[in-house]
C-alpha cells in the first residue's frame, strides 16, 4: 500500500497478489513455513470459513455423546480396579467416560519397567513428528474431549491442538542439536486448563531428549490424557519409555519421592510445587532438577495514549477467553485516572457482549470454571468483594453447569490481591501520570512474574516499562495470552517459576545429563556472616546480556533478552573448586560468590541470592538441597553439575504489535 502514491507505479502493480510475485520464502513466508527449515508449523482452522466449520461440526460431531475410557498404561501392566464417571463441566447430564485411578503398584510397576529411549535422536524426532500428524488427523475426537471434558470453547480447542503439534515438531528438531544422555526417567505432572498442550509439551520434552517417561495428568481432565498417550503410543513411542498414570495427590507425591525417578516437570500451583521440592530433596538423587511453572499475579497498564477500542479488545481476551483459567491471565488491571472513566464504561460495554453458555457453540465466549470447588472458591471471593462494595460489573449466571460469571471488581492496586483468583475475575485500579514507577514497582513487589501487558503509544515508555518489570513474557499493545511454541517461549521467574521457557532453546538442556568435575574435599570453610557480606558487596545489574530476535508472524516482533539472576553460591566443597564454579558461572553471564565449605544450615537464613553450585559428596549435597527447600518464597535450585545458561541466567520475552504504531517498517521495507 506505500506504493499507492506513487505514479510512477502502475495500478496492475498496486492490485497484484504479493504471493505471485517471485519473492524468497526468507522475505514473505505463508503461514506453514514460518518456521522453516526447523519445522512445519501446526496446522490451523479457520473459524471464519462455513467449510471448515462444516468439516469441524463433521468430525467432532461424531464424538458429542461418545463414552471414553482411561486407565494407566503400565508397561509391566495393571489390575483392572474401579472407575469413576467424568463429567462435563458445562453440563452435569453429560458423562463423557470413566476413569480407572492407578495404584501405588501402579506407580511401583510403572518405575520397575521404564526405559530410556535408546534410539537415536533423528529417530525419535520421526516419532514424534508422526505423534504430531496423528494428533491433527483426530482433530474430531481432541475437540470434542477439550470441550466436554474440559470446558474449552472451540477456538480454545483449535489453540490447544495447535500448541501441542508444535511441542511435538519443535522439540523433535531441538534435540538433534543436543548429544548429552538423558537424565533417565522424569515424572511429568500438568494441569487441566492446558490437558493436551500442557501435558503434551513436558512429555515431548522428556522423550525427545531419551528419558524414561512417567505421565501424571490432572484429576480433572484424564481422559484427553490417556487419548494423546495412545496416539503417541501409535506413532512408535514404546510402551516402556511412556508410561500414564492418572491419579489424584498420592499419585504425584510418589512420583516425587522415589529414588528411581531422576527429574520432575511440573505446571500447577506455587505451594504443591514446593512441596514437590521438600520431597525431591529428601528422597531423589542430590541436585535432580525440577522444571516449575506455578502461575501470578499478572496485570496490565493502559495509559492516556492507548486507543481505547484496542486496548479494551485485549484487557476482555486477556481476563476473561478461557473463562479466565490461564496462568497467563489478566488479573490486576491499571488504568491511567485520566482515562478511566471513560474506559471502564468501555469495558463494561465490551463485557456485556460476551456469551456465557456451553462451549459447544461456536457462539460461546466464556464456558464453565473446571469444577464445583473452583466454582465456590471464585464465588465466595467475589461475594466477599459484593459485601465491600467493591463489584463494578458482573454479567448474568447460566442455569446450570459451573459457571462463574465474568466480574469486574475495584482494588486500589495489585497489593490489595493477596492470592491469584483462578477465574473470570478482573480487578481494576488507577494511576497517576507520574505513579507509573510506583505501580511498576508494586507489580514487581507482589513476587511474581510470569506476564504482563502494556498498552501505550509511547516509544520510550515501552523501553521504560520493559527494562524495569520482572516478569517472563510482556505483551506490548496486545493480549497477553496465546504464547506461542518457538515464537514466544514461555514461563516466568520469582513465585512464577524455575524456568527455563518452555518452547525454548534452553528448555531441553535440564532433561539431559550434565557432567560433575572431580574436585578436592573441603580444605578450609567461610561462615555465614562472610558470604553474607559478600552476597551484598557483588556489584549485581538486571539489564540485558545478551539478546535474540526470534521468528513470527508479519505485524508482531519478538525478542528474547537474558538477564544474570541474582547471585550463586559456589560451595566447592574446595576453594579451587568454588573458583572453578565462580569461573563457570561468570563465563555464562551470571553473577557468582565463594562460599566454600558453608554450613548447610546457613542456606536457610542467607538472603539475597538464586541457587547454590556443590560438587561434593552425596551426604552434604542432601543436606544443602534439603535447607535450600525449607526455605519460603521462590524455588533456589542446588545445581551439582557444571551449570548451564539458563539455571545462572533469566529469560524474558518481550512480544509487540507492531501495526499499533503506525505499521511493520520490517514489511514495508521488503515490499517497497
Amino acid at each position: 500500500m506505500n506504493q499507492i502514491v506513487d505514479e510512477d507505479v502502475p495500478p496492475e502493480v498496486v492490485a497484484a497478489d504479493p504471493f505471485d510475485a517471485d519473492l524468497s520464502p526468507a522475505r514473505i513466508k505463508r503461514a506453514a513455513e514460518l518456521f522453516l527449515p526447523e519445522r512445519q508449523n501446526s496446522k490451523g482452522w479457520d473459524l471464519a470459513d462455513r467449510p471448515t466449520l462444516t468439516a469441524i461440526d463433521k468430525a467432532r460431531g461424531a464424538y458429542r455423546y461418545t463414552g471414553f475410557t482411561a486407565a494407566p498404561l503400565v508397561a509391566g501392566g495393571v489390575a483392572d480396579g474401579p472407575s469413576e464417571p467424568v463429567q462435563n463441566p458445562a453440563d452435569a447430564d453429560d458423562t463423557v467416560g470413566h476413569v480407572t485411578w492407578a495404584t501405588a503398584g501402579d506407580v511401583d510397576k510403572a518405575l520397575t519397567a521404564a526405559r530410556i529411549w535408546d534410539a537415536p535422536a533423528s529417530e525419535r524426532a520421526k516419532v514424534l513428528n508422526r505423534a504430531a500428524d496423528l494428533y491433527q488427523e483426530n482433530f474430531g475426537p481432541l475437540f470434542a474431549l477439550l470441550t466436554r471434558e474440559a470446558g474449552k470453547t472451540l477456538p480454545d480447542a483449535v489453540g490447544e491442538l495447535r500448541e501441542a503439534t508444535d511441542f511435538l515438531r519443535y522439540y523433535a528438531a531441538q534435540a538433534q542439536n543436543h548429544d548429552a544422555a538423558p537424565v533417565g526417567t522424569f515424572t511429568c505432572i500438568s494441569p487441566w486448563n492446558f490437558p493436551l498442550a500442557i501435558f503434551t509439551g513436558q512429555i515431548a520434552a522428556s522423550l525427545a531428549t531419551g528419558n524414561a517417561t512417567l505421565a501424571k495428568p490432572a484429576e480433572q481432565t484424564p481422559l484427553i490424557a490417556h487419548f494423546a498417550v495412545s496416539l503417541l503410543h501409535k506413532a512408535g513411542v514404546p510402551a516402556h519409555v511412556l508410561q500414564l498414570l492418572p491419579g489424584d495427590g498420592r499419585i504425584g507425591a510418589a512420583l516425587t519421592s522415589d529414588a528411581r525417578v531422576g527429574g520432575v516437570c511440573f505446571t500447577g500451583s506455587t505451594e504443591t510445587a514446593q512441596l514437590i521440592r521438600r520431597a525431591m530433596a529428601e528422597n531423589l538423587t542430590p541436585g535432580a532438577p525440577l522444571i516449575a511453572e506455578t502461575g501470578g499475579l499478572n496485570a496490565m497498564i493502559v495509559d492516556s495514549t492507548a486507543l481505547p477500542e484496542q486496548a479494551v479488545r485485549d484487557v476482555v481476551q486477556s481476563a476473561f477467553q478461557s473463562a479466565g483459567q490461564r496462568c497467563s491471565a489478566l488479573r490486576c488491571l491499571y488504568v491511567q485516572e485520566d482515562i478511566a472513566e471513560a474506559f471502564t464504561e468501555m469495558l463494561k460495554g465490551a463485557m456485556d457482549e460476551l456469551s456465557i453458555g456451553g462451549p459447544w457453540d461456536l457462539s460461546c465466549d466464556v464456558g464453565p470454571v473446571i469444577d464445583d470447588e473452583a466454582q465456590a472458591g471464585i464465588d465466595a471471593y467475589i461475594t466477599a468483594a459484593k459485601t465491600e462494595g467493591r463489584v463494578i460489573k458482573q454479567l448474568a449466571r447460566p442455569n446450570a453447569g459451573h459457571f462463574v460469571p465474568p466480574t469486574l471488581l475495584r482494588v486500589d492496586g495489585i497489593g490489595d490481591m493477596e492470592r491469584e483468583i483462578f477465574g473470570p475475575v478482573l480487578h481494576i485500579a488507577t494511576f497517576k501520570a507520574d505513579d507509573l514507577d510506583r505501580v511498576i514497582g508494586d507489580i514487581n513487589a507482589s513476587g511474581y512474574g510470569l506476564t504482563f501487558g502494556l498498552h501505550t503509544r509511547i516509544d520510550d515508555r515501552v523501553q521504560h516499562v520493559v527494562e524495569r518489570l520482572h516478569a517472563g513474557n510482556i505483551y506490548v499493545n496486545r493480549n497477553q495470552i496465546g504464547a506461542v511454541v518457538g515464537s514466544q517461549p514461555f514461563g516466568g521467574e520469582g513465585l512464577s517459576g524455575t524456568g527455563p521457557k518452555a518452547g525454548g532453546a534452553e528448555y531441553l538442556l535440564r532433561f539431559l545429563r550434565h557432567d560433575t568435575p572431580e574436585v578436592e574435599d573441603i580444605d578450609e570453610r567461610m561462615d555465614a556472616a562472610e558470604v553474607q557480606t559478600l552476597i551484598d558487596r557483588t556489584p549485581f545489574e538486571t539489564g540485558e546480556i545478551a539478546a535474540a530476535d526470534l521468528p513470527g508472524p508479519t505485524g508482531e516482533s519478538n525478542r528474547l533478552t537474558y538477564h544474570s539472576r541474582p547471585p550463586f553460591l559456589c560451595l566447592g566443597p574446595s576453594r579451587q573448586a568454588a573458583e572453578q564454579q565462580v569461573k563457570a558461572v561468570r563465563e555464562l553471564g551470571g553473577v557468582a560468590v565463594l562460599a566454600y565449605g558453608l554450613d548447610a544450615q546457613a542456606l536457610e537464613t542467607l538472603h539475597g541470592f538464586s541457587g547454590a553450585i556443590w560438587w561434593g559428596d552425596a551426604e552434604r549435597a542432601r543436606a544443602y538441597g534439603c535447607a535450600l527447600a525449607r526455605r519460603d518464597g521462590p524455588i533456589l535450585p542446588l545445581i551439582t553439575t557444571v551449570p548451564d545458561k539458563a539455571h545462572v541466567t533469566i529469560e524474558r520475552h518481550t512480544c509487540v504489535d507492531t501495526t499499533a504504531s503506525g505499521g511493520n517498517a520490517a514489511l514495508l521495507a521488503e515490499t517497497g
